[in-house]
């Protein structure tokens, strides 16, 4: 086997991980290890794809998923995507994860300016894109140096398993490839989770790998949590109203029937009420509008649920400041509901200032999730 190999010694060195990467942009199949198999790096243009659809014995058909060496690449382009897309990344990546996004027209146009209209023809054949983000310093170094497009499939013949040390890579590619690079055995010796990121934000594990379809559920999640004082009055009649407007807008089911949508909605208090029910007119002013809190109990509020939640909406400037005071750092995801101003109490009114207060939540909560693009 007449195969380039540099040595685990070698592939320390970043000059010479520089020199790899000019290899591959001048058209070379570099294999370099990541966390879960070895992969065979490739310029993505039309050239050296057919050289790498050879040697793979893979059909012309096939998909090939981006590689890249640095989050911070996927910035701007997450910010285009849904809020469960953007989560997910930024939970699991640099990591074991695939990820497969449905493209909108707004997607479409920055990865043509991103990567180039011939790469996204290579890459975005029926406009979807694949990406991953290896959690191995030699892969991300490699990655972040090679200044075209690069995609990487597993160092192995279709129908072989991918191989997970160099030795393996020669023995399967013995002169199919002109340089090994020597990082030693992968950490994992599993395929990484491939997941697909809907057009509507929809996830779904399309092959389970190192992270189970749980996991990737529960990293997924968006909680949206609403504050008022004894979580009886305002937060319960806001939660239910919210998981309704979200549900009729994902698909017309219940939230807590569909966990796969991605979304969990609660309430609290800061008064530390725990086990009360709804108010009496509370629940007649949701029960206009087909909402049932009457199961409804009280929870007070504790510095692990706002941890714990992605946005956190209150009825008044006074309980932000509240969830301040415990929690400092949630100081970027936590808004008063309205921004016109606060939603006052109508405990011990009549029923109608509760149906006025319901109106006034209803409305915060469709421009809230307007601004929040889910």
């Amino acid at each position: 086997m007449n195969i380039e190999r540099l040595s685990q010694n070698d592939v320390t060195n970043d000059e010479v991980l520089s020199l790899a990467a000019k290899r591959i942009e001048a058209g070379d199949l570099v294999a370099f290890p990541t966390e879960t198999v070895y992969g065979i790096a490739c310029k993505a243009s039309e050239d050296v794809i057919k050289k790498l659809d050879q040697i793979k014995g893979r059909t012309s058909d096939k998909h090939y998923t981006l590689h890249i060496g640095d989050t911070s690449k996927l910035k701007g382009f997450l910010n285009l995507t849904s809020l469960r897309a953007s989560k997910l990344a930024k939970e699991a990546l640099p990591g074991p994860l695939t990820l497969v996004f449905d493209l909108t027209k707004p997607t479409q146009d920055y990865v043509k300016g991103w990567l180039g209209e011939n790469a996204y023809g290579i890459l975005c054949k029926d406009n979807t894109l694949g990406i991953r983000c290896p959690d191995h310093r030699v892969a991300q170094v490699l990655l972040a140096k090679t200044t075209c497009p690069v995609v990487a499939p597993s160092a192995n013949k279709t129908g072989q398993k991918p191989a997970v040390d160099a030795n393996q890579v020669c023995y399967a590619l013995e002169d199919d490839i002109d340089l090994v690079l020597d990082g030693g055995p992968c950490v994992l010796k599993q395929s990484s989770t491939v997941v697909k990121i809907g057009r509507t934000g929809r996830v779904g594990v399309l092959r389970e790998g190192f992270i189970s379809e749980k996991a990737i559920n529960d990293m997924a999640r968006i909680q949206i949590l609403f504050v008022c004082t004894g979580n009886t009055c305002r937060s319960p009649m806001a939660e239910g109203i919210a998981r309704q407007i979200l549900a009729e807008h994902l698909s017309g089911k219940e939230i807590d029937d569909s966990p796969d949508l991605g979304y969990k909605i609660l309430s609290a208090g800061i008064i530390g009420m725990d086990g009360m029910p709804a108010s009496d007119a509370a629940v007649v002013a949701c029960s206009d509008r087909n909402i049932d809190i009457v199961s409804h109990q009280s929870q007070s509020l504790t510095t692990s649920v706002i941890e714990e939640s992605d946005f956190i909406f209150t009825m008044t400037r006074f309980h932000r400041d509240t969830v301040l005071a415990l929690f400092p750092d949630a100081s970027q995801r936590c808004a008063v509901l309205d921004a016109e101003g606060d939603i006052v109490d109508p405990v011990g009114q009549p029923v109608a200032v509760y149906r006025a207060c319901a109106s006034q939540i209803e409305n915060a909560i469709k421009r809230r999730l307007s601004e929040l693009a889910i």
